[in-house]
């Protein structure tokens, strides 16, 4: 048995994720305002991992309201270095800056999953990856980001791992689904659990 599936996200990657596993699905965007929701957190004590959580759960109870019956993904990712939440870098220097910080560092992406029906969540999950960038000179780094232009904002951390931004990096812990936004295989998993996909 299958049941009418809704991923709450306009993300390329995730939608490419579920699309090459094979899910049948629709997609709805989510109207919240990410902002707002994390201001809510903030001096609360709750880590990047958790905000992502927070995240993804409203986006998925967001359009789960609207669609009641189905069961609907919500999904996000936050950046963490030095103890600081990080966003999309708003223009190329910002990125040129955020790349040249990370330079020789460890920093950290938090992906959530979660899953809602009938506006109410039922299952969430929060993975982990420690990417850690090798030494990089300004001049690469202006290169770099020369080739790979605009597409270096789209993305938290300034750099597409799918990409050119794999060549940025030493050592990576952590599975490409959860670099990429969206921890396949246990979304699969609680799917399977839920009867939503078959198994």
């Amino acid at each position: 048995m299958t049941a009418e599936i809704i991923l709450a996200s306009t993300s390329p990657y995730r939608r490419t994720l579920l699309e090459n596993a094979g899910v049948d699905f629709s997609v709805d965007r989510p109207l919240i305002d990410e902002r707002a929701v994390e201001e809510t957190t903030q001096g609360s004590g709750v880590t990047p991992a958790e905000v992502a959580l927070i995240l993804a759960r409203a986006k998925a109870e967001d359009v789960s309201s609207r669609h009641p019956d189905a069961f609907v993904i919500g999904s996000d990712q936050t950046l963490s270095f030095e103890d600081e939440l990080l966003h999309k870098p708003k223009n190329m220097d910002e990125a040129r800056r955020r790349l040249l910080a990370f330079s020789g560092r460890t920093h950290f992406l938090n992906s959530a999953v979660a899953i809602a029906r009938n506006g109410e969540t039922l299952w969430s999950h929060v993975a982990e990856a420690a990417m850690t960038m090798r030494a990089l000179q300004p001049a690469f780094v202006g290169r770099h980001l020369a080739r790979v232009g605009e597409k270096a904002l789209s993305s938290v951390g300034a750099y597409q791992v799918e990409g050119e931004g794999i060549q940025l990096f030493e050592r990576i812990e952590g599975d490409h689904f959860t670099i990429v936004g969206l921890p396949l295989v246990p979304l699969l998993e609680a799917l399977r659990r839920l009867d939503a996909i078959d198994g």
